[in-house]
């Protein structure tokens, strides 16, 4: 198995797609079949990519294989978007504080 990342998996257009119809709950091939413009042969080879980034996981029931999300890759896709945020945040109260200090220093030079 390839260790692929989350993000690079989630790049391909139609690999997106596939995981947001899996964001809705479980489903077959023939399902996501119908939720993409290419072949049954092309959604699994997306299907693999997915897997092998741990963002989907596969169940067989009968002849039938169901795929589900996987909790592991969408942990390492939240804690990337938790540490945006944290930048985000930080950025904004480095901005208030200089912000804060610009006012105090015209403050002064108006006395």
């Amino acid at each position: 198995m390839t260790n692929i990342n989350p993000l690079d998996a989630l790049g391909d257009p139609t690999r997106r797609q596939l995981f947001e119809r899996l964001r809705q709950g479980p489903c077959s091939v023939n399902e996501l079949i119908s939720v993409v413009p290419v072949s049954q042969p092309a959604v699994s080879q997306h299907l693999k990519v997915l897997r092998e980034a741990q963002l989907v996981k596969v169940e067989k029931r009968g002849q039938q294989r169901i795929y589900h999300l996987n909790p592991v890759g969408l942990a390492v896709l939240r804690a990337y978007t938790e540490s945006l945020w944290e930048d985000v945040l930080r950025a904004f109260g480095e901005e208030a504080e200089r912000m804060v200090n610009t006012e105090d220093a015209h403050r002064e030079a108006v006395k």
